[in-house]
């Protein structure tokens, strides 16, 4: 029962990382390979602070969405000044470099070795330790992100995006800043990407860079590819198929 429990906890995570790379993949058409970068960030801030100071994980949460918001608005100003391959390649080189200071920056990270010890979350006095306790959990996050993104593709905001998406030159020549919302969606998916990275340290209790690898990122291009971009449920459909598949899998005898 606790493995099937898991399984339901990795979609969450995964369907909450589709559905800020939709953002980003599906409603604005920019090809990033970093969304990992953002994960990690996430995930090493709140596990950092856990360990270092006891931080509460909700603070734990809003410290990793605000580091890596703060890195991917770093990034994009001047990575969204190319586009398509280009693009690709100068966000690969941000998840590359974040895997370089996780596994170097020793007395932080611990290099390969991770973190270990990250606490378990406590929430209105009770400490969250169980599979079937963070269910509620990581649905109740899955559902604060699924609105959050819905009430940004329904906004004026989403339209000048799927605008940029469709046609980027025709959206600049009605008067729209097309470069800044390009940087702000790349910010608001970072962030959220973050608090995917932070509910997964609590819950595995151990992360190392392995965790993090392009592997990832492609895995999360995945989810939103297979579920549909451009899609608001689309994210949620995909990490529910791929998560279900590789899992499938482990039985496999090969």
């Amino acid at each position: 029962m606790d493995y099937l429990l898991h399984i339901f906890i990795m979609i969450a995570i995964y369907a909450i990382l589709g559905l800020s790379f939709n953002l980003i993949l599906g409603y604005t058409g920019l090809i990033a390979m970093c969304h990992a970068a953002f994960f990690a960030i996430g995930a090493y801030t709140t596990a950092i602070l856990g360990i270092h100071f006891g931080t509460n994980f909700l603070l734990g949460i809003i410290a990793g969405m605000i580091i890596a918001g703060l890195i991917s608005l770093l990034v994009a100003v001047p990575a969204i000044r190319v586009r398509d391959e280009y693009l690709i390649v100068t966000t690969l080189a941000l998840l590359m470099i974040v895997y370089t200071v996780l596994m170097n920056w020793i007395e932080l990270t611990r290099g390969a070795a991770g973190l270990s010890g990250i606490p378990r979350p406590s929430l209105l006095g009770g400490k969250i330790a169980t599979p079937a306790a963070f269910i509620p959990l990581m649905f109740g996050f899955v559902v604060l992100c699924f609105l959050t993104c819905w009430r940004i593709v329904h906004s004026p905001f989403g339209r000048v995006l799927r605008a940029i998406r469709e046609d980027e030159i025709a959206t600049e020549s009605l008067g729209k800043n097309v470069r800044a919302f390009k940087v702000w969606v790349f910010v608001t998916g970072g962030a959220l990407a973050a608090i995917a990275g932070s509910l997964f340290a609590h819950y595995m209790t151990y992360i190392s860079p392995a965790n993090f690898t392009v592997n990832d990122t492609i895995l999360i291009f995945a989810v939103v590819i297979v579920g549909g971009a451009g899609n608001a449920w689309g994210p949620v459909i995909g990490a529910i198929i791929l998560v279900s598949v590789m899992e499938s899998l482990r039985f496999l005898e090969i």
